[in-house]
């Protein structure tokens, strides 16, 4: 969460001439729910379950090679998820370290954020921590990983550009 990749993706997906796709409004554009909503109504099972079959449908609808899609932070980890990720194309793995993480979330709106709802930057970095330590093997299982080094208002679009950069070099 906070990494950047709704922001980084729709710039690439830009960059590329690409359609972008959001996992999280294409979920709430099937089911009607963000999935904030989804969660507190049904829980995260269900949850991580009904967003896997979205993300599947919308491939089989799509020219895989012409989108960029961002996934949530989680998505990788449920079930057999990172597998198919990297089976539609060039998974990415956009790697923070915890406390930009923290400084990046304390500017968003926590409250579509269920675990994160009405956290301190340091509690939010106490609740970054064990996710990331959980999460690390899924997400090191990327095609691809970008280390940001930096924390400020061009973070996303240099991250972009990094990435736009590495995928114009591998077609070459």
């Amino acid at each position: 969460m906070g990494a950047g990749k709704t922001t980084v993706g729709r710039i690439l997906a830009d960059k590329l001439g690409w359609h972008f796709v959001d996992l999280d409004e294409a979920f709430e554009h099937i089911h009607g729910y963000t999935p904030a909503e989804y969660i507190r109504e049904f829980g995260f099972e269900d949850f991580r379950r009904k967003e896997k079959y979205v993300l599947e449908d919308l491939a089989d609808m799509q020219p895989v090679e012409k989108v960029v899609y961002a996934t949530g932070g989680g998505y990788p980890c449920w079930e057999d998820n990172m597998d198919c990720l990297k089976e539609l194309g060039t998974s990415i793995y956009l790697r923070w370290k915890p406390e930009h993480l923290a400084k990046r979330l304390i500017l968003t709106d926590l409250s579509e954020r269920p675990i994160l709802q009405g956290k301190t930057e340091d509690e939010l970095l106490a609740c970054i921590l064990p996710q990331l330590q959980a999460r690390e093997p899924f997400y090191a299982r990327a095609d691809i990983i970008i280390n940001s080094t930096t924390c400020d208002e061009d973070a996303d679009e240099r991250l972009a550009e990094q990435i736009w950069q590495l995928i114009n070099f591998k077609t070459k």
